[in-house]
């Protein structure tokens, strides 16, 4: 049953734990960056930097703040994010294989179109940003959080999503096929027209959700709902 409250999957969520950033005076402002495979950078506070259309295999990114920070376009592979805070920064069609955030905070940013492919998150918070037409398949999801987020037709099929939380988020047109999905939970989100409604068992769904969402479910089995209101119309 696709509202189903599973014990099991309940006791996977818990609140993200927060980065471990360390306070501002001791960060250190960020110039222009040298990316390159297997470069690591530490405690650096990055704004209005330009590091678009990069490419890096084997990065590491620990303790750092990047405020209007412009990466898109950008190619990751193997790249690792941890304790890091991304403020009104720009990701759009932003590509990574294989890669990971670890207690990570995002806020009010721009990630139209990227791509965060076979990788893993944990304790991860994403709000108030654009992730529409973003892909996350075969990626883990561990205590992430998503909420106010625009994710039309976003991606996430064969992701894990037993860790993942969405919350006042606008998933229309999302594809959800062979997604892991017992314990993920949905709160106050539009659920119109999502792929792979077959593969929600055992999610968690606010009451309000329900009713958008048994239409998709109808429909993918093949469910004709009569509404008599159309019949003395025709």
């Amino acid at each position: 049953m696709v509202a189903r409250t599973s014990a099991r999957g309940a006791a996977r969520w818990r609140t993200p734990a927060a980065p471990k950033l360390p306070a501002s005076p001791d960060l250190t402002a960020g110039g222009d960056l040298t990316i390159g495979d297997e470069v690591t950078f530490e405690r650096l506070d990055l704004g209005d930097l330009d590091l678009s259309g990069r490419t890096a295999d084997g990065i590491e990114v620990a303790r750092c703040r990047f405020t209007r920070t412009d990466v898109s376009g950008s190619r990751l592979e193997a790249a690792r994010f941890a304790d890091c805070v991304f403020e009104s920064a720009n990701l759009a069609n932003l590509r990574t294989q294989r890669s990971s955030m670890l207690r990570v905070r995002v806020s009010t940013a721009r990630m139209t179109g990227l791509q965060w492919v076979n990788g893993a998150l944990r304790d991860v918070t994403i709000s108030d940003s654009r992730l529409d037409l973003s892909s996350w398949r075969f990626t883990t999801f561990s205590s992430v959080a998503f909420e106010g987020c625009n994710l039309t037709r976003a991606d996430f099929q064969n992701a894990d999503l037993r860790g993942a939380r969405f919350t006042d988020c606008d998933l229309t047109g999302a594809q959800f096929s062979q997604a892991s999905m017992d314990g993920a939970r949905f709160a106050r989100c539009d659920l119109t027209g999502i792929g792979g409604v077959t593969s929600m068992t055992g999610a968690i769904l606010a009451h309000q959700d329900l009713i958008a969402l048994s239409y998709t479910l109808a429909a993918a089995l093949g469910v004709h709902i009569d509404n008599p209101d159309e019949e003395r119309t025709r």
